[in-house]
């Protein structure tokens, strides 16, 4: 389940994947699959081969991208969440959703 965002982050996040820039839209998650994470940070982009060299600078398999097929995307989650948005200079997700720890 899917909640903190606002519908213009979200509309914004799907323009710009559509677009084949690399997006970014963090938020606030739950399932029970992975107890320990409360967030997600979603990188999408409809280029899948632009997509896919992004993660490999991250060590993201593409195996691990989700297909679908409007929005294919990573789903990043724990510590590799917190350092990519590190290193993508997103502080303001990082801030926004306490990531900072």
């Amino acid at each position: 389940m899917a909640f903190g965002i606002k519908r213009d982050e979200l509309t914004e996040w799907k323009r710009k994947a559509q677009q084949g820039e690399i997006a970014f839209l963090t938020h606030y998650w739950l399932d029970e699959r992975f107890p320990d994470c409360n967030t997600v940070t979603k990188v999408g982009c409809c280029d899948i081969q632009k997509l896919e060299s992004w993660g490999m600078k991250y060590g993201l398999r593409p195996e691990w991208i989700h297909r679908d097929d409007t929005y294919p995307h990573f789903d990043l989650f724990g510590k590799f969440q917190r350092d990519i948005l590190i290193q993508e200079g997103k502080t303001e997700q990082l801030r926004r959703f306490n990531l900072l720890k």
